[in-house]
């Protein structure tokens, strides 16, 4: 789109209260801030749907957000349609990109900022003065305005370009969904070989993580407890096993025993000691503590649990565990720039897809309905949708 042709005004989702629906509206164009040449702005193609929306928009994720009316979604994606007189981008006019929530206009000096990578594998670090941890940065659908929009103004230094491989739509569900489970694999320290639980397969992030770690050379187990999700996730493993012979097995937790997993994984792995059989990791999605207690008990001893939920009411951790079974327990919340990625071209290198099920922008409403069925998988809003 030639920048001297864009339109005034645009059309948004706003989230007028906590528990409303959200409204459609026309708003004027946003606007470069004075003293940012890092800012783009872009045409919104694809805004994914994440759990935090929900969580964000009943009420449950104080203090965001900051004020009503809000514009929700932290992983879109767009093209670069304006630059600032004085850009210091290196994207131009025309460019796709991804954009997760994380983190608009860091300050650039604080503790996270300052930080420098160590080395070539210390990804969770961006270094040059930008972070995506900064406490004083923006987070798009969060506590400034996210996707759900027409236009949108980003921050350079926090988006990544789409190969052509990944549509728009793909592309946007991997900026927090993607980003996020790819990061907690990482967290989880493996090599090839070893093994991994995904507790949660089923949904946005769990069936992504099946693929990026069976495709990562890991043996994965993925649990979860309902219909739908298991369906999807059996779909998408059965292919992993069928079309690449990669190892991945799903659980129903309503009907299997942990200790029964483990039991079968010593027989598999030729070892009788209870201490040695097991996962190596597993991570927790669900915000539940029967998940969280349920993979636990899937580990073998000195194994290391990653969280990436976090319920209100936190999760309780078993003393016995950590103590006398030598069990770690780490949070992982997305990752860095340079980690964001890597993953978007180790996806497109994989061929790792997101199921997903496309909404245009006026229907965002029954999009959200829809996601509260749990059917799993990921809801997107594909604004060509609205053409």
């Amino acid at each position: 789109m030639d920048s001297s042709m864009l339109p005034n005004e645009m059309k948004a989702q706003i989230l007028p209260s906590f528990n409303a629906p959200y409204r459609l509206t026309t708003l004027p164009l946003p606007s470069f801030t004075a003293d940012s040449p890092h800012e783009m702005l872009v045409r919104v193609l694809a805004a994914s749907y994440c759990h935090t929306d929900l969580v964000l928009a009943q009420g449950q994720m104080p203090p965001f957000p900051p004020s009503f009316p809000h514009i929700g979604c932290h992983e879109f994606s767009g093209v670069v349609v304006s630059l600032p007189e004085h850009s210091s981008s290196q994207y131009r006019i025309g460019d796709r990109v991804g954009v997760p929530g994380r983190s608009f206009r860091p300050c650039g000096k604080c503790f996270e900022c300052s930080r420098e990578p160590d080395n070539d594998k210390n990804l969770y670090v961006d270094g040059g003065g930008y972070s995506v941890y900064c406490a004083s940065a923006g987070n798009h659908g969060i506590s400034i305005p996210g996707g759900f929009r027409e236009f949108a103004i980003v921050d350079s230094r926090q988006v990544t370009s789409l190969p052509e491989s990944i549509s728009a739509v793909q592309g946007a569900s991997l900026m927090c969904a993607g980003l996020t489970i790819y990061a907690a694999i990482k967290n989880c320290g493996l090599e090839r070989g070893q093994k991994v639980g995904i507790m949660g397969c089923g949904g946005g992030l769990g069936h992504l993580g099946l693929q990026f770690a069976a495709k990562m050379g890991l043996g994965v187990i993925g649990v979860d407890v309902a219909d739908e999700p298991l369906r999807v996730s059996g779909e998408i493993a059965e292919a992993l096993r069928q079309k690449e012979g990669l190892s991945v097995r799903i659980v129903d937790a309503r009907i299997s025993r942990a200790e029964d997993i483990v039991q079968e994984m010593g027989k598999e792995d030729q070892r009788q000691d209870r201490s040695n059989m097991g996962l190596d990791a597993v991570i927790v999605l669900p915000e539940s503590q029967r998940a969280m207690d349920y993979g636990i008990s899937l580990l073998r001893a000195h194994g290391r649990c990653i969280l990436v939920s976090f319920p209100a009411n936190g999760f309780h951790i078993s003393a016995r565990d950590v103590v006398f079974r030598d069990i770690s327990i780490r949070g992982s919340l997305v990752g860095s720039n340079r980690m964001l990625r890597e993953m978007v071209m180790w996806a497109a290198e994989h061929n790792v897809q997101a199921r997903i099920k496309s909404y245009p922008l006026k229907k965002l409403n029954d999009l959200v309905l829809e996601y509260k069925k749990g059917k799993g998988g990921k809801l997107v809003i594909d604004m060509s949708l609205d053409d």
